[in-house]
């Protein structure tokens, strides 16, 4: 097996490998016919015949095994001194049969494809045009007659040809190498960022859930508990009533935080359809706070149920309307509209507080936690194929809407 960098395995890659037969195919042929002119015009003198013989058949079994034990260079790597060692042998007994057998120049193309295709081409080159150097002299030196330019000329070109093939072959060994280098790199980058965006994402779902739920819920109990102790005296009934239900909220969102753990829908949709789930939010967040309504709207050939993730995002929404015009806008009544018609269903939160200037982004405070409302909101819709709009000024109350078109295997999927 050999192991050049820059060229293929020849048993992994079915084209070098038979690239690699070729070549050996045709030095064996070569050193075939160097062999049989050796044997029928070579020296009548049979012992010198023998030893060069001898000589031509060790130069083939070295030539074709030898990589065995000293294989060539890896990508980028210098060439081993076994490598080198071997190469130069070859190198040395083929300049020995060249002197003693002018035949052994026919061995010359593809010893330069075996031996010198694995270098580096600093030092492939110069030995190739050294090589291509000896065949030369050696035509030269064995002719006769008249001086044939062919002697010099052919080796040249053949010697141009199989080392042009030999560098074009290395750069396009390079490219090949750095182009699988940037799509490697590529590949973990883009897996990078998506894992990145995958993070992101469900940290941001995760926000949304806990905001949602656990942290409405607290409000909510920090407000029960708080309109208790400020009835405690005086009115210790009504404060007993605000302790229950502050208990009562605990208890829900215990629940709902367990299935949010699960990945479940939200409690009131797992119990309830959103028709239902919606009134008895309303009914649930009228005290403390402000006077909670709800509405239904539904056209002639609406659809019905709406799809699950739907409902759950127009839960969520409205829960998160509620939450700040209970908290921030000090509304003395919050009516819900719950809208459905033939393409399209649509929650509407609007309160008469204090407003807003619906122009200005919220601004987040990290101490607080404030802002995060408004953005999660639309984040929520987005993901569920909607949209959010909030129309609203200062001292004029505010309306939140929630809007998701629908078709007839689902919402229709909207760019964020």
């Amino acid at each position: 097996m050999e192991r050049g960098g820059t060229h293929p395995d020849p048993d992994a890659d079915p084209g070098a490998r038979r690239l690699t037969i070729a070549v050996r195919t045709a030095f064996v042929l070569l050193l075939g016919g160097a062999i049989a002119r050796l044997l029928t015009h070579g020296p009548a003198d049979g012992a010198r015949t023998g030893w060069v013989l001898a000589l031509f058949l060790v130069f083939g079994a070295l030539c074709l095994f030898g990589r065995l034990g000293a294989p060539g260079p890896r990508y980028g790597e210098r060439p081993t001194a076994r490598h080198l060692l071997w190469l130069g042998t070859v190198l040395t007994l083929w300049l020995v049969l060249l002197t003693l057998e002018p035949s052994a120049t026919w061995c010359t193309m593809p010893l330069l494809f075996t031996g010198l295709h694995q270098l580096p081409v600093r030092l492939a080159v110069p030995l190739a045009a050294v090589v291509v150097a000896l065949v030369v002299v050696s035509e030269v030196r064995v002719s006769t007659g008249d001086f044939n330019p062919n002697l010099v000329l052919a080796p040249v070109a053949l010697g141009t040809v199989a080392t042009a093939v030999l560098v074009h072959g290395r750069q396009l060994a390079v490219r090949q190498r750095r182009l699988i280098d940037d799509l490697t790199r590529t590949r973990d980058d883009l897996a990078a960022t998506e894992h990145y965006a995958g993070a992101l994402a469900e940290r941001q779902r995760l926000s949304a859930e806990i905001h949602d739920t656990l942290a409405q819920s607290l409000s909510s109990q920090q407000m029960l508990l708080q309109a208790a102790q400020r009835h405690w005296r005086t009115a210790p009934d009504a404060a007993l009533a605000h302790v229950r239900d502050a208990a009562d909220t605990a208890d829900r969102a215990l629940a709902e935080v367990r299935r949010f753990v699960g990945d479940l829908t939200p409690l009131d949709l797992a119990e309830n359809s959103l028709v239902q789930a919606l009134r008895g939010l309303a009914e649930r967040s009228g005290t403390p706070g402000p006077a909670v309504e709800f509405r239904l709207d539904t056209a002639p050939g609406a659809p019905s149920p709406v799809p699950g993730r739907v409902e759950a995002a127009l839960l969520r929404v409205t829960q998160q309307a509620l939450a700040n015009a209970r908290e921030h806008s000090g509304a003395e009544r919050v009516v819900i509209t719950l809208t459905c018609l033939e393409d399209v269903v649509t929650v509407d939160i609007a309160d008469d507080g204090d407003g807003f200037d619906a122009r200005r982004p919220a601004r987040v405070s990290r101490a607080s936690g404030r802002g995060q409302g408004l953005p999660g909101m639309r984040r929520r819709a987005q993901r569920a194929g909607g949209a959010l709009t909030v129309e609203s000024a200062p001292g004029e109350g505010a309306v939140v809407s929630m809007s998701v078109p629908l078709v007839a295997d689902g919402p229709r999927r909207q760019a964020p």
